[in-house]
Parts: structure tokens; C-alpha cells; sequence
């Protein structure tokens, strides 16, 4: 039997750990391929660098940076870049794994990767960030490029991290490198509709299935978790398709309101304070009853495993659109099935912003630039597109939309893998 890698120790409820029993479920579906499902469960290269820097204050302090590369059989590595005080080698692996599996199901050109520091930004300097983010850049300099490795927004990084990124690369190797990131600000080579992308990609894939349920979205309740750029867009959409924004947690706090929460109030308090929590539009709750709230769609759009056995038991949404990725374990999955409650996983859900960043990087290469609406008319087509390719595998097995989105994107990959074949 393989053995499992040495420098890190999944448990059942670690990401990792998530992702390799997703694995492990798809495997009877793969055919032939299943030979080659042992790729799945290895990343290709992980790198881990220390970061120093010279703070404000003269000290030098030291952080610890990830970048991994799961799957490159379709394409160079695509996946964010998250700032956190938690983030581990084992959180990055599992993050880049699920890109792999998210540019398949869309079938964009690209394999996974992802990358991470472990700090929290709030707690630097925007001078300290800046000489963080181009030294982490350099370091990691080694296995990035524009045909290698894409990295892009994620927890905690933003468009003017991404221009730190973009510049440092391009400084290094002697050439202007817009394709290096995407996520970038519009001037330097972003693209149009990038920001409200992922967010955009759960209202849209969340419309099809409420149709595919018979549920109208006008006076719909909608709960949201986390209240970030996916979050907060995604509540938008909602809102303005007659949706009712019931609920919504971040980690200042809970706010709920059964006749609806004003969303423009709402975000434009985030942005002012930081968070939900003190917004006068609705009543404070306990955090844990966030998950007795009722709803008809419930968005989790926060860190992975928010969604355990317990509180799957307690779910009272027909709907569960996986804003964040990983925010399910696989006990509450198989829970949230026997209950009847449909489950859009993260790897299709929230592949609006990938999608968009494709779309960004093709803008780069050529240097011609499409309006807002062209973007939103293509990230629909391939959403939709990608979605009703996984539903219908999903009714011909009689299976989870999860399983059915891990059969068609590993399909993909490890037929790119076998018609590669292994060099040497």
C-alpha cells in the first residue's frame, strides 16, 4: 500500500484529511483511470520559505510562506494566496488540491496551486505588508511565472497585494509581467467584473438549482456566512433577484432579521467598522445559533469546516451553496444527504472567480480588454455550462453534486495524465 506523505498527518476533519476521503469517494467512478488516483493524493512540489523582514521599528521578524503546486497535468498551477495567522502547509495542500479539482470541473486550462503566509495582516504596518508580500514574491519567485504558476487573491490579500506580486516578479526577471498574478488593480491588467466574480459564480450556480427545486428566489431567505468580498456580493445578488438576507456572521458577529436585511446599509457598515457585528439594521444573536437560523439558502462563505455532524442535523435550509472552500466535512455531507438538503460544493459553487481570473490572464496575454458585460455573459455560459454537465452525471450515478463534480474534473485530470504518460 502507498504510504502517506511523511511531513504531514491528516485527520478525518483536517482539510487534508476532507480532501483525501473526497478522493476516495470518486475512485469507483473513474473506470479504467482509477489506476491512476494515487496522483490525486500527492501533491507535485510544496514549497515552504521563511520570510524576513525589518519591521517599522528595526527588529527583524520572521514568517512562515507556503506555495504548493497539487496537479500541473492540464496547465500551469492556478490558486490565491492567503494571508492568515493559521495557516499551515496542510491547509495549503488541501486549498491547492481543491483548485486542481474547481479548473477541471470548469475545464479551464490550468491545475491547482495555492499559496499562503502564516500572519495576520492586521497586525502589520501597510509598509511592513508591502516589504512581507515582495520578499515572500521573491522566495517563491522560483516556481511562479505567467505559463507556470498564477497566484491571485485570497483570504486577507487584495488587488494592491497583488501589484506588490506582480511588480516584484517582474522586477526579478527584467520584463513587465502582467499574466504573472490575477486579481490585479484595473490599471496594471486586472479584469473588469474580477472583484464580485466569486461571488457572482454562487448567486448564479444558487439560481440554478433553486429553479432545478422549484424555489423562487423572490422572498427567498438567504443566510450568509462571512461577509467578505464573496459573502457580501453573492448577498447582493440575492437581494436584488427579491431574496431576503435573513442572516449574516462574520467574526465580529451575528445579525440577524427576519424581514430582511438592508444589504447596502449592511456593506456599507463592513466597511466602516470591519465587520457585521454593532450593525443596527438587525438583532445581535449568539454565533452558534447562526445554524438555527431559518432559511431557504444558507451561503457559507467563511474559512472551511464551519459545517460539522452537529450543526448539520440542525440545518434548516433546503439549499447549501459553498461560498468558502472545504466548509463541510464529509460526516456532514452524507448527513445534509439523508436530510435531503442539496449541497452546491465549493469546487463548482465558488469557481466565478477563477473562471474571471482566466479570463484576466487571457486579457493580459493579448493585450485587447472586454467591457463588464462581456465578462459577466462568459462567466455565466461556463458556469452554467459546467454545472449542467455535473448534474447530469450526478442523476445518471445517483450521486451527490459533490462526487459528481470530483468524477468529471478528476476524469479530466488523469486523462491528461495518462495521455501525458510519466518522463522519465
Amino acid at each position: 500500500m502507498p504510504q502517506p506523505l511523511s511531513f504531514v498527518h491528516p485527520t478525518p476533519h483536517s482539510p487534508w484529511g476532507t480532501y483525501l476521503a473526497q478522493v476516495d469517494r470518486v475512485v469507483p467512478y473513474l473506470g479504467h483511470l482509477a489506476r491512476w488516483a494515487e496522483t490525486l493524493k500527492r501533491p507535485k512540489r510544496a514549497l515552504i520559505v521563511d520570510i524576513p523582514i525589518e519591521m517599522d521599528d528595526g527588529r527583524i521578524e520572521h514568517f512562515e510562506g507556503y506555495r504548493v503546486q497539487h496537479n500541473m497535468s492540464r496547465g500551469p498551477g492556478k490558486g490565491g494566496v492567503r494571508y492568515h495567522p493559521d495557516v499551515t502547509l496542510e491547509e495549503v495542500m488541501a486549498l491547492s488540491a481543491w483548485m486542481s479539482i474547481k479548473n477541471a470541473a470548469v475545464n479551464l486550462p490550468y491545475g491547482g496551486a495555492k499559496g499562503g503566509v502564516r500572519v495576520d495582516p492586521k497586525q502589520l504596518t501597510h509598509k511592513e505588508l508591502e516589504r512581507m508580500t515582495r520578499r515572500y514574491t521573491s522566495e517563491i519567485g522560483l516556481i511562479i511565472g505567467p505559463q507556470q504558476d498564477i497566484p491571485a487573491p485570497d483570504v486577507n490579500t487584495n488587488p494592491q497585494i497583488m501589484a506588490w506580486m506582480m511588480d516584484t516578479y517582474s522586477m526579478n526577471v527584467g520584463a513587465t509581467a502582467t499574466g504573472v498574478v490575477t486579481g490585479k488593480p484595473i490599471h496594471l491588467g486586472g479584469s473588469l467584473g474580477r472583484v464580485k466574480a466569486t461571488g457572482r459564480g454562487v448567486f448564479v450556480t444558487g439560481r440554478e438549482a433553486a429553479r432545478r427545486l422549484g424555489l423562487d428566489l423572490n422572498g427567498a431567505r438567504v443566510a450568509v456566512q462571512g461577509f467578505g468580498n464573496v459573502g457580501s456580493s453573492a448577498a447582493e445578488l440575492f437581494a436584488q433577484a427579491g431574496g431576503r438576507i435573513v442572516a449574516a456572521q462574520d467574526h465580529t458577529g451575528t445579525i440577524v432579521n427576519d424581514k430582511g436585511l438592508d444589504i447596502a446599509d449592511l456593506t456599507a457598515h463592513v466597511k466602516a467598522t470591519g465587520g457585521v457585528g454593532g450593525f443596527r439594521g438587525g438583532e445581535a444573536a449568539d454565533g452558534e445559533s447562526f445554524w438555527d437560523v431559518a432559511c431557504d439558502i444558507l451561503v457559507p462563505a467563511a474559512l472551511e469546516g464551519q459545517i460539522t455532524a452537529a450543526r448539520a442535523q440542525r440545518l434548516k435550509a433546503r439549499i447549501v451553496l459553498e461560498g468558502a472552500n472545504g466548509p463541510t466535512l464529509p460526516d456532514a455531507d452524507d448527513i445534509l444527504a439523508e436530510r435531503g438538503v442539496l449541497v452546491v460544493p465549493d469546487v463548482i459553487c465558488n469557481a466565478g472567480g477563477v473562471t474571471v481570473s482566466y479570463f484576466e490572464w487571457v486579457q493580459d496575454f493579448s493585450s485587447f480588454f472586454w467591457t463588464e458585460d462581456e465578462i459577466n455573459v462568459r462567466l455565466e455560459k461556463i458556469m452554467i455550462g459546467a454545472l449542467k454537465r455535473i448534474w447530469d452525471t450526478a442523476d445518471r450515478h445517483q450521486i451527490t453534486l459533490r462526487t459528481a463534480t470530483f468524477a468529471v474534473a478528476c476524469e479530466r485530470i488523469l486523462m491528461a495524465r495518462e495521455e501525458r504518460g510519466l518522463y522519465p
